[in-house]
């Protein structure tokens, strides 16, 4: 069989890089294309081993579409998953039509071109369900967009266009919506790696409303398990969510952290003002993954929350030289 030729747009990325993990290890060869130089294997896990089958380049998605294409037609990939975002929510309150500008205008700008290349046989797109607002119930890839938040907005909006173009020109359009995703390698300043940073460092933990928001966690590698099924036998113009069985509300995930690293949890925490725009709760129906694809999550949360906490304490000496809080880059 011929071998499947991938390319990932936002490889730098905590889910790309998950992502191009899990396709190294089934065979695929794969491009990576982040507008960042690569990253350490502190981030980027298909680091940790040699990856002849794997080539990056630094590309941007707002200003080098013309070289993008170029490396994909030089490439020829049969799919094309693309991670590139801004991808913050409280940061897009100050420049929202940064947001724009990444998320729709430069994505449209792209897959207008792309919808010519014969070469892609699907297209994986990677929404987020913040596109619905807060969830009320179980919500199903029918619901109507509601999005409460300038990011939301941005990837609604993305959504919306790619769906014309599914519609209209047979674009082999996959879009996935997973929850809130973490583990090993994710970004600093999420909130389960910043906790266990936090108690490590002896600094006290911000509970934003009291951390009574409800998120619902799952496993990076979870995720790009349902990815990978999507790319190889979603349905196009089909959208597939990926999400837990429960959900957790914030304050009960550093508690159970504080629990895991032996500190107590009043202690390390204090209760601060709602941000802006904060959806209540995400509780989405992954019934379509699991029937289509026998897609489940199979990592535990209490194993997840530990094998993060063993990924800092291992990687400590490299994480103190990190920056903690998010760096928005225009």
């Amino acid at each position: 069989m011929e071998t499947k030729r991938v390319a990932v747009l936002g490889s730098n990325s905590f889910s790309g890089s998950d992502f191009i993990d899990l396709l190294l290890d089934e065979g695929c060869e794969v491009v990576g294309l982040s507008r960042s130089p690569e990253k350490s294997a502190l981030f980027l896990p298909y680091r940790r081993k040699p990856q002849p089958r794997f080539r990056f380049h630094q590309a941007d998605l707002n200003r080098d579409t013309a070289r993008i294409l170029e490396i994909l037609d030089g490439f020829e990939p049969h799919f094309v998953v693309n991670f590139a975002a801004q991808s913050e929510v409280a940061p897009s309150w100050e420049h929202p039509e940064q947001w724009f500008e990444t998320n729709a205008v430069a994505l449209a700008k792209l897959v207008n071109r792309l919808k010519d290349r014969k070469y892609v046989k699907r297209y994986v797109h990677i929404s987020s369900p913040e596109v619905y607002g807060t969830c009320v119930g179980t919500v199903t890839e029918t619901a109507p967009l509601n999005p409460s938040t300038p990011y939301a907005a941005s990837k609604a909006a993305a959504d919306l266009f790619l769906s014309t173009m599914s519609k209209n020109f047979g674009f082999p359009l996959v879009t996935i919506r997973a929850t809130n995703v973490y583990g090993a390698h994710q970004q600093l300043f999420k909130v389960i790696p910043r906790t266990v940073i936090y108690l490590e460092l002896g600094k006290r933990i911000q509970l934003h409303g009291g951390g009574v928001a409800v998120k619902s966690y799952i496993h990076i590698r979870d995720v790009s398990r349902g990815e990978l099924a999507a790319m190889e036998r979603g349905k196009p113009g089909s959208i597939y969510h990926f999400s837990p069985d429960r959900g957790w509300a914030v304050r009960d995930v550093v508690r159970l952290i504080c629990e895991r690293t032996g500190r107590d949890f009043e202690a390390s925490t204090e209760r601060v003002g709602e941000r802006p725009g904060q959806d209540a709760a995400y509780v989405i129906d992954s019934t379509r993954a699991r029937s289509e694809f026998g897609w489940m999550p199979g990592v535990s949360f209490q194993d997840g929350v530990k094998g993060v906490i063993d990924w800092v304490k291992g990687n400590w000496d490299a994480i103190r030289q990190e920056p903690l809080d998010y760096v928005h880059r225009p």
